[in-house]
């Protein structure tokens, strides 16, 4: 069975979960064992588990290279709990699996997970400004209206122009563009070119598009700072100052302006522990709960980086401002730590980028129900954030000029409406230039007396000049 490429749209994670085990149970060699004096037919030793699906992580496009031992045997101990495999004695259910020589099996059928039902949550319709629209007041129909008496020479000179019924008129009221009104255009507007990004017909089986905050999106857009990082207005949702001195430190290493205090051996160690510790109690990803499933489903653009590119910083806008300037600081920070030549090494064991995508992985990206893929997908879209940071958590300069250029082309249609002399004057077109200012005759320019005379005769020299 050839792996393949599992694609964005929805349940991405149950889709890859079932495709794992699908590849899992094809490719794992069986034999025969013994122990303890018996033998067991079709089984495999728990190394052997290890060693075969390691190699078949690391060689599927979902999740590449970067898949470790480590993390290769804790998928198996959830394969034991689901009972994808048993113990040569039929035991099952506890995460008790390890890399050792103890002996496992396939049970007769290993269970696919099926796709979860989840219930509808509506198509949002994000409604654009009507201009024609009446402002919230009285009816029309309890407009006061001065009775008159009508003869019958009245009633005729009022309706000799009518043939046949005459129309009910209606009142027309234009409203002005108002910050809602942008903000909803932002929101609209994000949301369809993530959708076309994504290449999927409807974003409703990722993303419950009403619990995307279209302030949140404004606010990632225009308050940053000169380096791009979120500038927030409710300054109790900062950092602490004290982790912000430390994430600088190690940024910076060797060179801690920041702390006063003299450094010791295995300091960075213990500076990387205090920043590890604040951010894996966060009850929350930095991603959010809400967007999982929309995160997931760019995984399956990553075969194509640019457009794996635009559709992360396209969903990054959706967070809240305080989870973007957290996950822009963090990021930026694990990519420096693991670049930089002169850090020391603060693991014995594992390599300093392996290390930062294992410590942070599940506080950038997890699911609030238990989903048995979740390390190996957060670790596969941490390593591209980490590669591409700078980019992903930047401002989509070709989004933000469409929508912008949209919200001008709005304002001046409602202005022109409202106002149409004084737009005529303002943003005159061709025809009404002409009529507005029309072309003076030119006048030739008067000739001047010197341009008569004779060209300057240069000075000749004569020989009394002569010394």
């Amino acid at each position: 069975m050839e792996p393949r490429l599992v694609g964005p749209g929805p349940y991405r994670a149950t889709r890859l979960w079932n495709e794992i085990i699908e590849l899992f149970r094809a490719g794992m060699p069986l034999r025969k064992h013994r122990c303890r004096f018996k033998s067991y037919e079709r089984c495999f030793k728990a190394s052997e588990a290890v060693e075969c699906l390691h190699e078949l992580l690391g060689s599927n496009q979902n999740f590449g290279p970067e898949v470790t031992r480590d993390q290769t045997v804790k998928l198996l101990k959830k394969f034991l709990k689901n009972h994808v495999i048993e113990d040569i004695k039929g035991r099952w259910g506890k995460e008790d699996f390890e890399d050792d020589g103890h002996l496992y099996r396939f049970p007769p059928s290993s269970p696919l997970k099926s796709y979860p039902k989840k219930p509808s949550c509506g198509k949002e319709v994000i409604k654009f400004p009507d201009w024609s629209e009446p402002r919230a007041g009285p009816s029309q129909e309890h407009i006061p209206v001065k009775s008159v008496t009508m003869n019958s020479e009245m009633w005729y000179k009022r309706h000799s122009i009518a043939i046949g019924e005459v129309p009910a008129c209606k009142l027309v009221f234009r409203r002005e563009l108002t910050q809602t009104n942008i903000e909803e255009i932002w929101k609209s507007m994000t949301l369809s070119r993530l959708q076309k990004v994504l290449g999927l017909d409807s974003l409703d089986e990722v993303l419950d598009t009403k619990l995307v905050n279209s302030k949140h999106i404004v606010q990632n857009v225009y308050n940053v700072n000169k380096q791009g990082i979120v500038t927030l207005e409710d300054k109790s949702k900062e950092l602490p100052h004290w982790i912000l001195s430390a994430m600088k430190c190690l940024v910076n290493w060797p060179s801690c302006s920041d702390l006063k205090q003299p450094t010791y051996s295995g300091f960075e160690r213990d500076v990387f522990k205090t920043i590890m510790d604040y951010f894996d109690q966060m009850k929350e990803p930095l991603l959010t709960f809400h967007f999982f499933d929309i995160f997931v489903s760019v995984l399956g653009l990553l075969q194509k980086p640019n457009k794996a590119v635009e559709a992360l910083q396209i969903s990054c806008l959706l967070l809240p401002p305080e989870n973007r300037k957290r996950l822009q600081l963090l990021v930026r920070m694990m990519a420096r730590i693991s670049l930089n030549q002169d850090m020391p090494r603060l693991s014995e064991s594992v390599r300093t980028r392996t290390l930062m995508v294992q410590v942070f992985s599940r506080c950038i990206l997890c699911s609030k129900d238990e989903i048995d893929l979740d390390e190996l997908l957060a670790a596969k879209l941490v390593s591209f954030l980490m590669d591409n940071y700078q980019e992903i958590l930047s401002v989509p300069s070709a989004l933000k000029t469409s929508i912008e250029d949209h919200v001008a082309h709005l304002q001046r249609v409602q202005f022109q409406k409202s106002y149409p002399e004084v737009y005529r004057v303002r943003f005159p077109s061709p025809e009404t230039e002409a009529m507005l200012f029309p072309e003076k005759t030119k006048q030739k320019p008067p000739i001047l007396m010197w341009a008569l005379k004779k060209p300057f005769q240069p000075f000749h020299r004569t020989r009394s000049f002569r010394m």
